[in-house]
């Protein structure tokens, strides 16, 4: 088993992933109003490398600007596909970023965020899914998406447990800072 220190290391060159924020989308509400829409919980989340992928924009409509400037006005990648593997550029700019673990938040817990966790773990990719920065319309239909990523190796965690995780929090100070934002 990894030593802290080395977990913590791999942390730093992580990637979010944020399946699916598309303006029509029933459960984007819930999902925004839970996870984006907080500033506070934004400033205390450190940057890292973002890759948004948007579930047929067309059809389904583009990510709300009030989201895009949270995650940081990164391009979307446009998919058809469920799984964010689906879409072009997709494995492309995880290879850029070299990217280790992936760190899944969005909508539709039990299709678009597993069925990309599926695909990134059958390539051998180390997958963190944020349970409280996922959703679906339905609880029963999250908490079944999240016990098969789960099965399949995924990781489950926390907003909270990722943003200590990806922090450098050395003093007692910067703890308290950081606890406060979380509130």
């Amino acid at each position: 088993m990894a030593r802290p220190e080395r977990r913590r290391a791999r942390m730093c060159r992580s990637a979010l992933i944020t399946a699916l924020v598309a303006r029509r989308a029933g459960s984007t509400k819930s999902w925004s109003r839970n996870v984006c829409t907080d500033p506070a919980r934004d400033r205390a989340a450190p940057r890292r490398s973002v890759v948004v992928t948007e579930q047929y924009p067309k059809g389904l409509g583009r990510t709300l600007p009030e989201l895009r400037v949270l995650l940081d006005d990164a391009p979307a990648l446009e998919k058809t596909a469920f799984s964010a593997c689906g879409a072009a550029g997709f494995a492309e700019r995880l290879r850029e970023l070299d990217a280790a673990p992936v760190i899944l938040t969005g909508v539709e817990a039990h299709v678009c965020v597993l069925l990309t966790a599926l695909d990134l773990l059958g390539r051998g990719v180390r997958v963190s899914v944020v349970a409280d920065a996922v959703c679906s319309r339905r609880s029963a239909s999250m908490d079944l998406g999240l016990a098969q990523a789960r099965q399949a190796g995924a990781v489950i965690t926390s907003t909270e447990t990722v943003v200590f995780q990806l922090s450098a929090v050395r003093t007692p100070e910067a703890f308290r800072e950081i606890s406060k934002l979380l509130k």
